[in-house]
Protein backbone atom coordinates (compact mmCIF):
# COMPACT_ATOMS: atom_id res chain seq x y z
CA UNK A 1 0.00 0.00 0.00
CA UNK A 2 1.31 3.44 -0.82
CA UNK A 3 0.60 7.15 -0.57
CA UNK A 4 -0.29 9.36 -3.52
CA UNK A 5 2.05 12.36 -3.92
CA UNK A 6 0.26 15.69 -4.01
CA UNK A 7 0.01 19.36 -3.15
CA UNK A 8 -2.10 21.41 -0.71
CA UNK A 9 -2.74 24.90 -2.04
CA UNK A 10 -3.84 27.74 0.24
CA UNK A 11 -5.48 30.05 -2.31
CA UNK A 12 -5.86 33.69 -1.29
CA UNK A 13 -6.64 37.16 -2.63
CA UNK A 14 -5.46 40.53 -1.35
CA UNK A 15 -8.41 42.56 -0.08
CA UNK A 16 -7.56 46.09 1.05
CA UNK A 17 -4.99 45.69 3.82
CA UNK A 18 -5.76 42.02 4.39
CA UNK A 19 -6.45 38.70 2.72
CA UNK A 20 -9.36 36.40 2.02
CA UNK A 21 -8.95 32.68 1.58
CA UNK A 22 -10.78 30.47 -0.88
CA UNK A 23 -12.27 27.29 0.53
CA UNK A 24 -14.16 24.65 -1.42
CA UNK A 25 -17.00 22.41 -0.26
CA UNK A 26 -15.99 18.83 -0.98
CA UNK A 27 -18.63 16.38 -2.23
CA UNK A 28 -16.59 13.61 -3.88
CA UNK A 29 -15.20 10.85 -1.55
CA UNK A 30 -16.15 12.87 1.60
CA UNK A 31 -18.09 16.01 2.61
CA UNK A 32 -16.63 19.13 4.20
CA UNK A 33 -14.55 22.26 3.54
CA UNK A 34 -11.01 22.21 2.16
CA UNK A 35 -8.43 24.02 0.08
CA UNK A 36 -7.67 23.02 -3.50
CA UNK A 37 -5.36 20.03 -3.60
CA UNK A 38 -4.34 17.37 -6.02
CA UNK A 39 -2.02 14.67 -7.17
CA UNK A 40 1.29 15.10 -8.95
CA UNK A 41 1.35 13.53 -12.42
CA UNK A 42 4.50 11.71 -13.50
CA UNK A 43 7.19 14.16 -14.68
CA UNK A 44 5.16 17.23 -13.70
CA UNK A 45 6.96 20.19 -12.06
CA UNK A 46 5.43 21.22 -8.72
CA UNK A 47 4.62 24.79 -9.83
CA UNK A 48 2.79 23.33 -12.85
CA UNK A 49 0.78 21.04 -10.53
CA UNK A 50 -0.27 24.07 -8.48
CA UNK A 51 -1.31 26.06 -11.58
CA UNK A 52 -3.18 23.08 -13.03
CA UNK A 53 -5.05 22.22 -9.83
CA UNK A 54 -6.06 25.84 -9.12
CA UNK A 55 -7.34 26.18 -12.71
CA UNK A 56 -9.08 22.76 -12.73
CA UNK A 57 -10.80 23.19 -9.37
CA UNK A 58 -11.64 26.90 -9.47
CA UNK A 59 -11.22 28.29 -13.00
CA UNK A 60 -8.83 30.89 -11.53
CA UNK A 61 -5.26 31.65 -12.60
CA UNK A 62 -2.57 31.37 -9.91
CA UNK A 63 -0.31 34.45 -9.95
CA UNK A 64 2.08 34.41 -7.02
CA UNK A 65 2.99 30.82 -6.07
CA UNK A 66 5.10 29.96 -3.05
CA UNK A 67 6.47 26.56 -2.01
CA UNK A 68 6.66 26.43 1.79
CA UNK A 69 8.70 23.21 1.65
CA UNK A 70 6.48 21.84 4.42
CA UNK A 71 5.16 18.32 4.04
CA UNK A 72 2.51 16.21 5.66
CA UNK A 73 0.34 13.19 5.03
CA UNK A 74 -3.08 11.81 5.71
CA UNK A 75 -4.81 8.46 5.32
CA UNK A 76 -8.09 8.12 3.47
CA UNK A 77 -11.00 7.26 5.75
CA UNK A 78 -12.13 4.55 3.35
CA UNK A 79 -11.09 2.78 0.17
CA UNK A 80 -11.45 4.97 -2.89
CA UNK A 81 -12.48 3.16 -6.09
CA UNK A 82 -10.40 5.32 -8.44
CA UNK A 83 -7.27 5.05 -6.24
CA UNK A 84 -6.69 1.32 -5.87
CA UNK A 85 -3.63 0.45 -3.77
CA UNK A 86 -3.43 4.01 -2.42
CA UNK A 87 -4.09 4.43 1.33
CA UNK A 88 -3.61 8.20 1.60
CA UNK A 89 -1.77 11.23 0.35
CA UNK A 90 1.59 12.87 1.09
CA UNK A 91 1.54 16.57 0.30
CA UNK A 92 3.73 19.64 -0.02
CA UNK A 93 2.27 22.99 1.09
CA UNK A 94 1.94 25.82 -1.43
CA UNK A 95 0.14 29.14 -1.47
CA UNK A 96 -1.26 30.77 -4.60
CA UNK A 97 -2.47 34.33 -4.95
CA UNK A 98 -5.39 34.89 -7.33
CA UNK A 99 -7.74 37.71 -8.26
CA UNK A 100 -10.85 37.47 -6.09
CA UNK A 101 -13.80 36.60 -8.26
CA UNK A 102 -16.52 34.01 -8.72
CA UNK A 103 -15.17 30.49 -8.83
CA UNK A 104 -16.04 28.19 -11.72
CA UNK A 105 -16.93 24.82 -10.22
CA UNK A 106 -17.50 21.80 -12.45
CA UNK A 107 -21.18 20.87 -12.43
CA UNK A 108 -20.99 17.26 -13.63
CA UNK A 109 -21.72 14.07 -11.70
CA UNK A 110 -18.05 13.49 -10.77
CA UNK A 111 -17.44 17.09 -9.66
CA UNK A 112 -15.21 17.24 -6.57
CA UNK A 113 -16.79 20.39 -5.09
CA UNK A 114 -20.32 21.76 -4.78
CA UNK A 115 -19.68 25.26 -3.40
CA UNK A 116 -17.00 27.82 -2.54
CA UNK A 117 -16.53 30.71 -0.10
CA UNK A 118 -14.13 33.62 0.16
CA UNK A 119 -13.53 34.04 3.90
CA UNK A 120 -11.17 35.70 6.35
CA UNK A 121 -8.60 33.74 8.36
CA UNK A 122 -10.81 33.16 11.42
CA UNK A 123 -13.78 31.91 9.41
CA UNK A 124 -11.57 29.65 7.26
CA UNK A 125 -10.06 28.20 10.44
CA UNK A 126 -13.55 27.42 11.76
CA UNK A 127 -14.86 25.93 8.50
CA UNK A 128 -11.93 23.75 7.37
CA UNK A 129 -12.72 20.10 8.07
CA UNK A 130 -9.25 18.66 8.75
CA UNK A 131 -6.53 19.65 11.26
CA UNK A 132 -3.76 19.37 8.65
CA UNK A 133 -5.48 21.98 6.50
CA UNK A 134 -5.96 24.31 9.50
CA UNK A 135 -2.21 23.91 10.24
CA UNK A 136 -1.38 24.84 6.63
CA UNK A 137 -3.67 27.88 6.80
CA UNK A 138 -1.93 29.08 9.98
CA UNK A 139 1.49 28.75 8.31
CA UNK A 140 0.46 30.70 5.21
CA UNK A 141 -1.44 33.35 7.18
CA UNK A 142 1.57 33.94 9.46
CA UNK A 143 3.80 34.35 6.39
CA UNK A 144 1.38 36.79 4.70
CA UNK A 145 1.03 38.91 7.82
Amino acid sequence: MKYRKGVFIVVYAKIGNGFEYLILKRQLHWKGWEFPKGGIESGEKLVEVVKREVKEETGLMAKEIRNFKITGSFKYGKRIKDRLGIIGQKYILFSAEVEKRKVNLKKNSDAEHSDFKWVNFEKALRLLTWPNQRRCLRIVNKFLN
